[in-house]
């Protein structure tokens, strides 16, 4: 098995996608060599890309990317390196060469790039969600949850504010190192991310927060976009939120707290997300990756690029109006050049 070196653009970084793989390092060490390195700036006793690239045999290490913004330079600054790229949020808009193996972080996202790399080889390994997410049947003072870090507005301007004339409402506005202990002492606990994923042309990679809260035993009432639906299931695990109207969403989140009651659960409802799951998924697809790059080395001829089938074109045509509705909306805020751009990287022609 190769040595397996997990890329960061630095060490100290407070996001989701960063803990989560953090976490699925701490989870490799156990099956392989492997290691974190980052790439924009030195830590204190982490390796250094720059330093390492000059010693490591690279047939034998795999480099596993996953900072979406930096995915297109690594590939490209890898290219004669075995590289993986574990992809949680889409949407980014590049290719990725049919040598890079996809690892998808939730199954929205493996179903994203089945359409979009269909010669590539794809994986889906899920987050971890750690052991310190865990009912501890214990009272609770707070009524309702929520964090203003990719809230929607809905969220923040209306429905919290009215929600605060019936009962407790606790809005976390930074960084939280024990959220574990928070969400267990919370009743109900609101996420709506769809707007901020919206707003940003990207996809919910995986939505950590309302797993996490579900397993302390939260009532969840959240969106459903994008990789949230992996494991949301509205009227059995959780309810959606922003339905129909402000009051009826009042009316159903109050109805949940006064009712909210302890549940005692004989099987962990997360399993699958604990480490232990994970680390066995992970140790079958790191023979496969290991299997998959010495395959490469005797046969390095990939598919050739895959032309658009008619339908695929009509579609485009079909599509096109509705873009370049949008386009003009904007247009006034656009300078032409940069209309043009994006016309251009939209349908691979001059714009007029």
């Amino acid at each position: 098995m190769r040595n397996i070196y997990f890329l960061f653009p630095q060490m100290n970084i407070n996001s989701g996608g960063h803990l989560a793989q953090v976490k699925l390092l701490e989870v490799a060490k156990h099956l392989v060599p492997a290691q974190a390195v980052t790439y924009e700036r030195k830590d204190d006793e982490i390796l250094f890309l720059d330093d390492i690239l000059k010693q490591v045999d690279a047939e034998k290490s795999i480099f596993l990317i996953h900072w979406g913004p930096h995915v297109p330079d690594l590939i490209h600054r890898l290219a004669d390196k075995n590289v993986a790229y574990l992809s949680y949020s889409t949407g980014y808009g590049f290719k990725v060469p049919a040598r890079v193996p996809i690892i998808a972080g939730s199954r929205h996202t493996q179903t994203y790039w089945s359409k979009h790399a269909p010669d590539s080889l794809i994986y889906y390994l899920p987050s971890i969600i750690s052991d310190e997410f865990k009912n501890l049947h214990q009272g609770r003072d707070i009524d309702v949850l929520v964090q203003r870090r990719k809230s929607s507005r809905y969220l923040l301007e209306e429905l919290i504010p009215e929600l605060q004339h019936h009962c407790s409402v606790i809005t976390l506005d930074s960084w939280v190192e024990d959220l574990a202990g928070i969400f267990n002492r919370s009743k109900v606990y609101l996420y709506d991310s769809s707007d901020y994923w919206a707003q940003h042309g990207l996809s919910e990679g995986f939505g950590l927060p309302p797993l996490e809260a579900l397993a302390c035993g939260c009532t969840v009432f959240s969106s459903l976009n994008d990789a949230l639906s992996d494991y949301l299931d509205p009227g059995f695990n959780c309810q959606k939120i922003h339905v129909y109207s402000m009051q009826h969403d009042l009316k159903q989140i109050l109805n949940a707290v006064r009712e909210w009651q302890d549940q005692t659960q004989v099987n962990d409802p997360i399993a699958e997300y604990r480490s232990y799951s994970v680390e066995k998924r992970f140790r079958i697809i790191l023979s496969d990756l290991n299997a998959f790059f010495d395959y490469q080395i005797f046969d390095p001829v990939t598919f050739e690029a895959t032309n658009p089938s008619a339908a695929q074109k009509n579609a485009q045509v079909v599509k096109m109006p509705f873009i370049l509705e949008f386009i003009a909306r904007i247009g006034r805020f656009l300078p032409t050049f940069a209309k043009n751009w994006i016309k251009t990287l939209l349908f691979g022609r001059k714009a007029k």
